[in-house]
């Protein structure tokens, strides 16, 4: 896998790939929307407890799959709570551990059920060696 940062492009604020190269013989999982619940469905309390119990969901998925978070190439992540992109990269930095991936925040009026505050989305590639 290779991370694409052009230099003759709008830089990113925060730590994330604004592209990600990888090669066609591999293996890829898509991780269907992660929640901030916890494994007896209940949710989290409050937003930066639901944004990283969906990350940690979301890596759940990927080891379960045989994937590691370095295989991370994409992320989508929808936020209901207006101006929480800077709770969201921060979580995302820590939980990530400095691995770059293409993300898109997206704040949206709604989710599943009211107490739904974010989902993740992703995908990640193991390329064959």
């Amino acid at each position: 896998m290779r991370i694409v940062r052009p230099e003759d492009t709008y830089q990113p604020p925060s730590n994330y790939a604004q592209g990600v190269v990888h090669a066609l013989g591999a293996e890829r999982i898509l991780v269907a929307g992660q929640l901030g619940l916890r494994p007896d469905g209940s949710p989290e309390d409050g937003l930066e407890a639901q944004m990283a119990r969906a990350w940690k969901n979301v890596l759940g998925v990927l080891a379960a799959g045989g994937f590691q978070t370095r295989h991370l190439i994409r992320a989508t992540i929808y936020c209901t709570v207006p101006g929480s992109v800077g709770v969201y990269r921060r979580i995302r930095d820590r939980l990530l551990e400095g691995h770059l991936c293409a993300c898109t925040y997206i704040e949206v009026a709604g989710l599943t059920a009211p107490e739904t505050l974010v989902e993740i989305e992703a995908e990640a590639v193991r390329e064959e060696s």
